[in-house]
């Protein structure tokens, strides 16, 4: 990060990690902040500096920008509750949630102003911002590759009127200072974004250097190359701290029934003026999303990227909530199978 070790306060330690720590837990372990994660270990930072820790069969999965308790062997002890959490469905065919992020500030949304620009996909993030209840802020990079910028910006700006937007070319240093109000000590801000979007060359405008490698897009398609290989939280010269995520381009939804109706207020409001409670805006007699659609005040693009991201959540939840339910009832099964083998020793 830096020569010199950070204090708690600027790895954005708070009141609400400190009450969450007994007397106890004060006087026999150390707080540190995971940093970096790899697939075998996870380096964590605090007031004593940089420490690589081993995670026990019995320890809490954990991510990047989790607070944790460790010992004097290095071995986290404990996970320390989140103030906020991105997560998603695994890509893939795997069942199982992929935890991306945590006790993040702000999210830079990035979307490139090429051909790899794309509404839908923006909202699947803000989706993902509002349910982890973290503020999002839309970063349209690669202004200077654009001929009309502000219309592409105007198309962001109506998904919410409140809505921070920025419009920037990343390797222009007075652009990129547009960003830093969000980049303050103890602040935490994360990069969402697919390959391609000029994430990496973000990175290296808010840091001042050529720290993260970039990538060639393809010319035929405007989507790039991974340059980022692993989840990392890296220090800002303006004293915040930047985490950056592998490009994503696979986004599945779970568990964001919340988010989706936060990102899209507008057709949750009209929804509330429907005939039936569970009307569903298809063909429903007194729909008011859909007279909306007619009467042209809600677009039918948005109102699809709306229906496409319930079907998804509502699916991926699902199948979700079914594993769960096979690992509980095996896991009772095995306790059930441990106590009777332990009383038929006993018995012997």
């Amino acid at each position: 990060m830096t020569e010199s070790t950070p204090s708690l306060p600027q790895l954005g330690w708070r009141p609400y990690y400190q009450q969450q720590l007994s007397l106890e837990e004060l006087e026999t372990l150390t707080v540190a902040r995971i940093v970096e994660q790899h697939r075998s270990q996870v380096i964590a930072i605090g007031e004593q500096g940089k420490v690589t820790l081993t995670l026990t069969p019995s320890s809490e999965r954990v991510c990047v920008g989790d607070w944790v308790l460790f010992d004097d062997g290095l071995r986290v002890q404990r996970l320390l509750e989140r103030q906020s959490l991105f997560h998603r469905k695994a890509a893939g065919t795997k069942v199982d949630t992929q935890l991306i992020a945590a006790n993040v500030d702000s999210v830079f949304i990035v979307c490139s102003l090429n051909d790899d620009f794309n509404l839908n996909r923006i909202e699947r993030y803000l989706a993902l911002a509002k349910e982890a209840d973290v503020e999002p802020i839309v970063v349209l990079t690669k202004a200077d590759q654009c001929d009309d910028v502000e219309s592409l910006r105007q198309q962001v700006q109506r998904l919410d009127p409140l809505m921070l937007v920025h419009a920037i070319n990343a390797t222009d240093e007075t652009q990129i200072a547009e960003l830093s109000v969000y980049c303050q000590s103890g602040k935490t801000v994360a990069l969402l974004g697919s390959s391609g979007v000029g994430k990496s060359t973000l990175v290296n405008g808010l840091k001042g250097s050529e720290t993260m490698l970039t990538g060639a897009i393809r010319e035929d398609d405007s989507k790039g190359r991974h340059t980022t290989t692993y989840r990392s939280l890296q220090w800002l010269p303006q004293g915040g701290l930047l985490m950056d995520t592998p490009g994503m381009r696979e986004l599945q939804l779970s568990d964001c029934e919340h988010g989706i109706h936060e990102a899209f207020g507008d057709i949750a409001e009209l929804a509330e003026q429907c005939k039936f409670a569970d009307c569903s805006h298809q063909s429903e007699p007194g729909c008011a999303v859909q007279n909306a659609v007619e009467e042209g005040r809600l677009e039918l693009r948005r109102l699809d990227s709306y229906q496409k991201l319930m079907r998804e959540q509502a699916f991926n939840s699902a199948t979700l909530a079914e594993k769960r339910a096979k690992d509980k009832a095996f896991g009772k099964m095995v306790n059930t199978v441990q106590h009777q083998s332990r009383a038929l020793k006993k018995g012997r």
